[in-house]
């Protein structure tokens, strides 16, 4: 899976600058296959595009296949449109680049992503290269700069705990210790399809709710577990799916850190009495 990273960075390699704004473009319709940018808002891009590739099933469309899982994780709201603004550009009048801080804002969230990975940020995506100005170019929007403010998100961290067949004492210690608890079955896919390797199945059951939202944390969870690759790798086989009980804080920025994890598995009676008892349980 971390493969995708070298194959992005290594797509993106050239310099931004040395695409030529005076040279000859033509318009083209994004095509079915490249639903990256398939939803976009448009449907016309031009060629060559910011990176200066021509060849539309050639490089434009394997290449920006590559950044499907990093957009997968949900990194930022905006950083579809500021790569598609850059591998698959509007076809208008004129050229609309995103604007530095259209840049910023998308880097500032998914570089730490690009980081879990082991990559940074690339070369060729540095913001000095676009515009300050933002009279004609992609800005942000502030809606979104508020939204993603106010909803916990998750980040990079070191893996958490998991623990096989626990005592009753142990799974209510880590209910009160921790500002959530939720019960969630993890799926691995066995074959990368284009779809997310990791999912979360079902409902997400509330142990302990804490600053969880409802309506969002399974989406949250599958982001974490798309963004630490790592440590769900090791949670779930491939092909497999695993029910879990996990556990975790918010920590003051609004990232969510999982603390200690559970395997449920039917034999587990400590789990199972835990989570019927902490109802009444006073900590």
């Amino acid at each position: 899976m971390a493969a995708f990273l070298t194959a992005a960075l290594f797509a993106v390699a050239s310099p931004l600058l040395a695409f030529d704004m005076g040279q000859s473009t033509r318009c083209v319709t994004i095509p079915n296959q490249m639903k990256v940018c398939k939803d976009v808002g448009y449907s016309e891009m031009r060629l060559p595009n910011f990176l200066g590739h021509s060849n539309l099933e050639g490089e434009v469309v394997p290449r920006s296949e590559d950044w499907r899982p990093l957009l997968q994780t949900g990194c930022h709201p905006q950083a579809q449109a500021f790569l598609c603004s850059i591998i698959a550009p509007v076809c208008l009048d004129t050229f609309i680049q995103p604007c530095r801080s259209l840049c910023a804002a998308v880097r500032d969230s998914c570089a730490p992503v690009l980081a879990c990975q082991g990559h940074p940020w690339p070369a060729a995506l540095n913001c000095d290269r676009f515009p300050a100005e933002e009279d004609m170019c992609l800005t942000p929007l502030a809606k979104f700069s508020h939204f993603i403010k106010d909803l916990p998100k998750p980040a990079c961290q070191n893996c958490p705990s998991v623990e096989v067949a626990p005592a009753m004492k142990t799974v209510l210690s880590a209910f009160c210790h921790r500002d959530f608890a939720v019960a969630a079955k993890l799926h691995r896919l066995r074959h990368t399809t284009g779809e997310p390797e990791f999912q979360v199945e079902g409902r997400v059951e509330f142990i302990r709710q804490g600053a969880l939202l409802p309506y969002d944390t399974k989406h949250l969870l599958q982001e974490w577990l798309l963004i630490n690759l790592r440590c769900a790798s090791a949670l779930v086989r491939p092909g497999r799916s695993q029910l879990y009980v996990l556990t975790g804080s918010v920590q003051p920025e609004g990232h969510i850190a999982l603390v200690h994890l559970f395997p449920w598995h039917k034999k587990d009676a400590g789990i199972a009495l835990a989570t019927r008892k902490w109802k009444h349980h006073r900590c």
